[in-house]
């Protein structure tokens, strides 16, 4: 369809000159296919070069899960769909005692129940039989208990990068000028925990080892500070683990984030649908919480990213200092909106500035701006809107969404 729209343009502006010269005595005019011939040749090969290139971003990002499934067999398995998740372990939604009862008969060893905190959500997480197969004992409990929900505790990966250092110093005062006033909602924030030159307000772990300071959620907290967000919270969900990052600890996170207040939470990673991330995401907006998700950088050729495209998520994709999306950027069901995402600056966790790139960091200058519509006190989603930049189509698109927030924003 855009490949036709251009082929129009390009006759309607061609049309007016022709048509001027073609009554001129001694005049030889073009043929308009001798014109148009070879500009449609020249965007075939642009549309095929941006496929292939979309098509190996996608591969790539399948090779690098499955050398990390390999690199970490002992902690990580596919599920049933293919994804890596814990190994040996299962979650179990909507569970009563007597359907446990059943899974311990068969096999399976109930490892934990109870709820999610600041959620209200029950659940088991149980140890699949002997050595079997994650993706055969998935299903098998499926049908042991058909009234209950079965799901592996899938693995969400972060979706961003640090580059060389800068090699300019960006203006602490602009992003200030950006950030607004009136203050900030409280902010969470679900990714690695940051080091001890991004001070937040309450760190919290969801997985062995942690809190540990890592470069990405550095990255990501430096710029919620960098844009006014605040006061700041973090669930660790990685710590030491190579399994972390996982939909449960996401979930607790995420419970614990809204039990201590946070109005807005921060979630730069992606990962595959899980229904009991669905369910804590879900619970959270009936609390009033707004869940801010990065699109992920596996290109458009990537499966939908999640948590940015389950139902009421302000998923973000990134642009670069031209306004042009990445080439890299992901896909959410319904993309919200576009924010700086290409020679941003922020914080490693040594405290080292560093140039950031990836959709990742797009998202903590979206969630900023979030955070700031809230504090003002009016409907948030309108005064969005109504600062968002319009980029590519007239209004929203599936592209840049409903447009770019912090526009000025490049860290500190």
């Amino acid at each position: 369809m855009h490949r036709i729209f251009l082929i129009f343009a390009a006759l309607c502006l061609l049309s007016g000159p022709l048509a001027a010269q073609v009554a001129l005595p001694g005049v030889q005019v073009p043929r308009v296919g001798d014109v148009i011939g070879p500009l449609t040749q020249e965007l075939d090969r642009r549309l095929d070069r941006t496929a292939r290139l979309a098509d190996r971003l996608a591969q790539d990002r399948l090779r690098e899960i499955d050398r990390f499934v390999r690199r970490n067999g002992d902690l990580v398995e596919r599920d049933a769909a293919g994804d890596p998740a814990r190994r040996g372990e299962l979650l179990v939604l909507d569970a009563s005692p007597a359907m446990l009862g059943r899974a311990r008969a068969a096999g399976f060893a109930v490892i934990e129940s109870g709820e999610i905190e600041g959620l209200g959500i029950a659940f088991a997480r149980l140890r699949t039989p002997g050595d079997s197969d994650l993706a055969d004992a998935e299903r098998d409990l499926a049908r042991l208990l058909p009234e209950a929900t079965v799901s592996a505790d899938t693995l969400h990966f972060q979706s961003g990068v640090a580059l060389s250092p800068p090699l300019a110093v960006t203006s602490r005062a602009a992003a200030a000028e950006v950030s607004g006033a009136g203050g900030s909602a409280p902010v969470g924030m679900i990714d690695g925990a940051p080091g001890k030159a991004v001070p937040v307000a309450e760190t919290r772990g969801f997985a062995q080892g942690a809190p540990v300071a890592s470069n990405h959620g550095s990255a990501v907290a430096s710029l919620l500070a960098s844009a006014g967000a605040g006061p700041i919270r973090v669930a660790d969900v990685y710590g030491t683990d190579q399994a972390g990052g996982n939909a449960l600890a996401i979930a607790r996170g995420l419970g614990w984030l809204a039990d201590r207040g946070s109005r807005v939470v921060v979630i730069s990673l992606v990962g595959p649908k899980n229904p009991v991330l669905a369910r804590a995401v879900a619970a959270a907006r009936s609390k009033g919480v707004v869940v801010v998700a990065a699109v992920g950088n596996g290109g458009p050729a990537a499966p939908l990213a999640y948590p940015a495209s389950y139902e009421g998520v302000v998923s973000v994709t990134a642009v670069d200092g031209r306004g042009r999306a990445l080439i890299e950027a992901g896909r959410a069901l319904d993309l919200d909106y576009a924010a700086p995402g290409a020679d941003v600056f922020g914080l490693n966790a040594g405290g080292k500035r560093v140039r950031l790139r990836g959709t990742s960091f797009a998202t903590p200058l979206a969630a900023a701006r979030v955070a700031h519509a809230l504090a003002s006190g009016r409907n948030w989603r309108a005064r969005l809107d109504a600062e968002a930049v319009d980029l590519g189509r007239k209004g929203r698109d599936d592209t840049f969404g409903r447009g770019l927030l912090c526009a000025e924003c490049r860290g500190r």
